[in-house]
């Protein structure tokens, strides 16, 4: 290249990622705090009808839920970009989480642990599919209820699906778990 020559930038490489798991367990707080962009969000308002279906014990002040997807990005480094899509969290709306998690590398499943019965769909339709993805247990009220290896027992995951603690509305938090599922889905390529 000469000196008039203008570098060729490329842009970086777009991977997807989907944050995935039961109904308000902070998936649209979690792609919220960590996009590059105003995130694209479908929330509605909790109905009556919706309420009577939804728990609200343990959120009750949600008065918003997402009905289609979440959607951000975030540049990793000059030549990575996550795209990130968060899935709904209600069983009524699982017939899009097939199209919403084609191409994705992999998955962070978030979990409350003061209901986690609630994510259990979420983690059998990731082994399902084959796509790798970690467990995140949301610290609500600052604090996880249980500890991980108690959630990896209750959920039956094994040794090779990570189960990290986070919170939802910390960036760098976020940020870590993400990273863990990067690494994850990068060590698969690798196999």
């Amino acid at each position: 290249m000469t000196p008039t020559e203008p570098a060729t930038v490329r842009p970086p490489l777009p991977v997807k990622m989907v944050i995935s798991g039961g109904f308000g367990v902070g998936k649209t707080t979690t792609v919220g705090s960590i996009s590059e962009i105003e995130p694209l969000t479908t929330e509605a308002a909790i109905t009556e009808v919706a309420a009577g279906v939804d728990d609200l014990t343990h959120t009750p002040r949600k008065t918003t839920t997402t009905v289609a997807m979440d959607f951000g990005c975030l540049t990793i480094d000059p030549t990575l970009k996550l795209y990130l899509f968060g899935t709904p969290g209600q069983q009524r709306f699982g017939f899009m989480w097939d199209d919403i998690v084609e191409g994705a590398v992999g998955g962070l499943v978030i979990v409350d642990t003061r209901r986690l019965d609630d994510c259990y769909a979420a983690v059998d339709y990731f082994e399902h599919k084959g796509i790798p993805f970690a467990v995140a247990a949301n610290a609500f009220d600052g604090k996880v209820e249980h500890t991980l290896e108690e959630i990896r027992w209750a959920l039956d995951v094994g040794d090779g699906v990570p189960v990290v603690a986070f919170d939802a509305r910390e960036r760098g938090s976020v940020r870590d778990a993400l990273l863990v599922v990067l690494e994850l889905a990068l060590a698969r390529t690798q196999e």
